[in-house]
């Protein structure tokens, strides 16, 4: 009898199987098919070979954007986050932390107090669809109405992982719409929805479509009631005000661009920003320099909020986990650029983003850009046939195109959003425009 029949038998199972039976067969995905018997190296063989069909942005230009954004990363952080003492998959709590993490997470926190320009920062969250939810959780913490405004054109994924957070207390998400000419917020339809029984109002600057709206500085002085969320693009905030100059209650946003490759997805770092007078109310870690009892300089763990370590009535989060090695990734990236490298980046960006939608728009079949504001390194293109096919046909060129907005934006059925950075030369930039020309 094999080992694997023996332990069957132990578990008194007939299959593997039988141990996923909790998982309903809608989610799940089938495994890789391989021949049976094959040994270790056949089998690494083997997935190599399936692994090699994937297409990355290593390979060709890609123009995706939509949150998560190819920069470039100096080699210097990946030879200091990969040192044994920082790269661990688990996150450290007070008793095994050491002082050189809890050190490095509060040069985090500096670092991204002064460039979204508020006084409090945790360290850290998921992801920016996470710290969303938390802001959301948060503002009814510090205003306890029932609903959360948010705009209309806001990425899928923020919008259902929101959801999710607020079902528990009850909470409504309201969308409030965005003007077709400027990409911005519709302000006449925010007012519209705007009422007592608003908690608190989201807005992204620059948000889904890449626009740099200027209106939303002036939202804290028109509902000074509410609180006011605002999510970022840290890389724009170069040369960007940064929220708290203008009455954000909290800053939220997706760090992966500080340092973090694309990787499909992930690793994310939710960044998590707030005033003082809102800290006892904030979710996730906070990290203090102190001194020890001989009088030097030491750091602790400040303030601690999830339930696993204070009572679970009194915890602001349960799944509050933060991105450590991610974190440490920011610091590290936003020290090597420094003040005047992170505001010639943004400016690169912009000046990317503006010389491909302006040669775009003097395609034949082409609106570019859709809308009149001002933008960041993205933009929505109207095409002239259906994105999806233009995107299969970009992929034969050698390019992976920009990402259709019809599923998620209804009112932007035969649009794409198409993003560039400073990783785009303006040879990759001529070869989309060449074969966007080809295709049509």
């Amino acid at each position: 009898m094999g080992l694997d029949k023996r332990m069957l038998d132990y578990l008194e199972i007939d299959s593997v199987e039988q141990l996923f039976s909790d998982i309903p067969e809608e989610v799940r995905i089938p495994g890789p098919v391989l021949p049976p018997g094959l040994s270790e190296p056949e089998v690494i063989r083997t997935i190599k070979e399936m692994l090699a069909t994937n297409v990355t942005a290593e390979d060709m230009p890609c123009f995706l954007g939509a949150g998560i954004y190819r920069h470039h990363v100096p080699a210097a952080v990946w030879s200091l986050v990969s040192r044994s003492e920082f790269i661990t998959s688990y996150t450290p709590y007070q008793a095994e932390i050491s002082q050189g993490m809890l050190q490095a997470l509060f040069e985090y926190q500096s670092a991204i107090s002064e460039l979204v320009g508020m006084e409090v920062v945790n360290s850290s969250n998921y992801d920016a669809s996470t710290a969303l939810g938390e802001a959301a959780l948060m503002s009814y913490r510090i205003r306890p109405q029932r609903q959360f405004l948010i705009p209309e054109a806001l990425h899928w994924e923020r919008k259902s992982v929101l959801r999710n957070y607020l079902r528990g207390v009850g909470m409504e998400v309201v969308e409030y719409a965005y003007d077709s000419y400027s990409g911005g917020i519709d302000l006449d339809d925010l007012r519209n929805k705007f009422g007592p029984e608003v908690s608190g109002i989201y807005a992204e600057v620059p948000n889904l479509f890449g626009v740099i709206d200027p209106s939303v500085m002036g939202l804290k002085k028109e509902y000074p009631e509410a609180v006011l969320v605002v999510g970022v693009n840290p890389i724009s905030l170069g040369v960007l005000v940064p929220p708290g100059e203008y009455g954000a209650d909290i800053v939220i946003g997706e760090g992966q661009a500080l340092g973090s490759p694309m990787n499909f997805g992930g690793p994310l770092l939710g960044i998590f920003a707030t005033r003082m007078e809102h800290v006892r109310k904030m979710p996730g870690r906070l990290i203090g320099m102190t001194r020890d009892s001989d009088g030097r300089r030491a750091y602790c763990m400040t303030l601690q909020t999830r339930e696993q370590h204070i009572r679970r009535a009194k915890a602001t989060s349960n799944i509050c986990t933060n991105e450590a090695l991610m974190a440490v990734t920011a610091s590290v990236y936003l020290s090597l650029l420094g003040k005047e490298g992170l505001e010639g980046l943004a400016k690169v960006n912009v000046t990317r983003a503006k010389r491909l939608m302006t040669l775009m728009g003097e395609i034949d079949g082409f609106t570019s850009p859709v809308f009149e504001g001002s933008h960041f390194n993205e933009f929505v293109v109207r095409a002239p046939m259906r994105p999806e096919k233009l995107n299969r046909l970009l992929l034969k060129h050698g390019i992976i195109g920009g990402l259709p907005l019809g599923a998620h934006v209804p009112r932007l059925d035969h649009h794409m959003l198409f993003a560039t950075t400073e990783m785009h030369s303006d040879a990759d930039q001529d070869a989309l425009l060449r074969a966007l020309k080809e295709v049509v």
